[in-house]
């Protein structure tokens, strides 16, 4: 508790920032759904087919899951990251409720009161605005508030895929196992899930007649609560734009996990220590391959690290090669197809490692990949989603050695499998070769005996636009090509895995003491 309490305390200005993020996200999502759900259900309560069809696609909505939504709106934003897709899902999310609530609230308003405003003389138009809406309101918000409340956790999800807010320290804390980091985004959620729905419950009791009215000291804390959240969905809505003047500031991507995330930070500080440049170093711990590389090519990343053999087979489609510098220059041409250069190897391959424990491989005398054939019957493997349907992954695997497991591999996430191998959860799990979670776990690495898996030689990406307009960024980010061997980079992921310290520490440490920077870099 102490510690967690230590790094609340160290990150708290960040924190205050990302919770502003996640209620901007939050807030912008809500008044499009208003704006969007409102007229729906009024034209729902108008015709019974505009019902049926309207309820219908909401409900539709609603059923999809919200990973499989989001990389659905990724294709529909071509690729593009951050808050425009995550805002895009909220606003399905919220539909449902905001509709449902005001088809309820119209309906629920007493019949004698439109047939007098009609006999007042009224027109429709002058009913529904003056009489029916007004009425219906508290209703309606009770709907708002319901989507308020789902919306506070979906934004959480939404930092898959850029989108800032309180998520990004759940998905760090999942890549680095850290339990501190998690709960110090997911506290924060939920007790502003807990005080959204209590400032939006005295508001809808406020507005309602029937409803017994509060103390004023009640009613001003209410209001004080309202206006304290959208100060700071308003404070992160300012964060979020432009920044005018001062220096220029790419943006450095990564994807999940704590290599990419040292990487990451190694190259933000060298590029703020030797060019004029900033760094915004907020799309940290993005999802997989292509969410990364399909934002470098849109703009939405400037600089992100890959590996040789996963943008051969994943990116550039092409068949496995076991040559390094024949797959580095296909990808290197492949790569300037779509305006990206890929700049200098930093020195490490970090390769598929098919790990199982160590008192597991001792008992049953595997050493090698192709040992795993006597023990297809018993053996029980887990594997991430990519490394499932990836060329160079299972599929390729099954083949090359022949392994026809008789139990189907369970699909989980990446960061969760060095875990499960430990507790028995499954037996068998394809981690990577540098993970320092492997000595953290006690697991072991199997001989790839027919080198099955290319080469992963770890490599800048970086969008050919960037480097023109800043042509001093290629040396700087060089300045790490062929300095980190598999060794210490497996000793850098272990100083962040196994002894949770803080990856722009462990990448500033490196730096430093190696003479890279010249400067003191500040993230």
């Amino acid at each position: 508790m102490k510690r967690l309490f230590g790094m609340t305390g160290e990150e708290a200005s960040a924190l205050a920032a990302a919770t502003a993020a996640h209620l901007d996200i939050v807030v912008e999502a809500l008044v499009v759904a208003i704006v969007i759900g409102v007229p729906l259900g009024i034209l729902a309560t108008r015709s019974k087919a505009a019902e049926r069809v309207v309820l219908g696609l909401a409900n539709v909505f609603q059923t999809i899951p919200s990973l499989a939504l989001l990389g659905f709106l990724l294709i529909v934003f071509h690729g593009q990251i951050g808050k425009p897709p995550a805002r895009a899902a909220l606003v399905i999310y919220a539909l449902l409720p905001i509709i449902k609530n005001t088809i309820l609230g119209l309906r629920s308003i007493d019949r004698g009161v439109t047939e007098a405003a009609v006999g007042m003389g009224m027109t429709a138009w002058q009913r529904l605005m003056i009489v029916e809406l007004p009425l219906a309101v508290p209703i309606v918000l009770g709907g708002v508030r319901v989507a308020t409340v789902s919306a506070v956790g979906m934004a959480t999800i939404a930092a898959a895929i850029g989108a800032k807010g309180l998520g990004s320290y759940i998905f760090r804390g999942v890549s680095l196992s850290d339990v501190r980091m998690i709960l110090l985004g997911s506290i924060p959620a939920a007790l502003l899930a807990l005080a959204c729905d209590a400032a939006l419950g005295e508001v809808e009791r406020a507005l309602d007649p029937k409803q017994p009215k509060h103390s004023r000291i009640r009613g001003s804390l209410a209001s004080i609560a309202v206006c304290i959240l959208l100060g700071f969905a308003a404070w992160g809505w300012w964060n979020d734009l432009p920044q005018r003047g001062g220096r220029a500031t790419i943006v450095i991507g990564s994807k999940d996990g704590s290599e990419m995330i040292v990487l990451g930070h190694m190259l933000a500080d060298l590029v703020e220590a030797h060019t004029p440049l900033k760094v915004d170093r907020q799309k940290f711990n993005l999802g997989g391959t292509l969410v990364c590389y399909n934002a470098l090519k849109r703009g939405g990343l400037d600089v992100y690290v890959e590996y040789t053999g996963t943008a051969l087979t994943t990116i550039l489609k092409e068949p496995p090669q076991n040559d390094p510098k024949a797959v580095l220059e296909r990808v290197r041409e492949g790569c300037a197809r779509d305006g990206i250069d890929c700049l200098d190897p930093f020195g490490f391959e970090n390769t598929f490692a098919l790990l199982m424990r160590r008192e597991q491989v001792e008992q049953l005398g595997i050493r090698k990949i192709s040992d795993l054939r006597a023990h297809v019957a018993t053996i029980r493997g887990g594997f991430g989603p990519e490394f499932m349907n990836r060329p160079d992954g299972f599929p390729g695997l099954v083949q090359a050695y022949g392994l026809h497991f008789e139990q189907s591999p369970r699909e989980m996430d990446r960061n969760l499998l060095y875990q499960a191998i430990a507790q028995k959860s499954i037996d068998l799990g394809a981690g990577d070769s540098t993970d320092g979670r492997i000595a953290v776990f006690d697991l072991v690495q199997l001989e790839d005996d027919r080198r099955y898996f290319p080469p992963y030689e770890a490599v800048p990406l970086v969008s050919a636009a960037t480097l023109r307009r800043h042509p001093t960024l290629r040396a700087a980010l060089n300045r790490l090509a062929g300095k980190i061997d598999a060794a210490t980079m497996r000793r850098l992921n272990h100083e962040v895995d196994g002894k949770h310290r803080d990856p722009a520490a462990v990448a500033r440490e490196f730096l430093r003491d190696h003479t890279l920077l010249n400067v003191k870099t500040t993230p």
